[in-house]
């Protein structure tokens, strides 16, 4: 499985979700995307947009400032 990678890193709410959502839009569903984030509110965030927006949260987590998620597009 191919698993693009999201740089969001350096970027502040709402600007990782609103860039998410841009990029998920031209992929293609079924495409997997994992998005890098250094912004702590990104934790709540990003899983929501997943929820709202109907993608597959497939896994998250983060090492030091770096949180990540592996998203499935719908």
């Amino acid at each position: 499985m191919e698993v693009n990678t999201l740089n969001l890193l350096g970027l502040k709410c709402p600007v990782p979700v609103l860039r998410a959502r841009k990029a998920f839009k031209i992929l293609s569903s079924g495409s997997c995307v994992r998005v890098e984030c250094s912004d702590p509110l990104s934790e709540i965030d990003i899983p929501h947009m997943c929820i709202t927006d109907g993608h597959e949260l497939i896994d998250q987590g983060h090492v030091d400032q770096l949180f990540w998620f592996l998203v499935r597009i719908k």
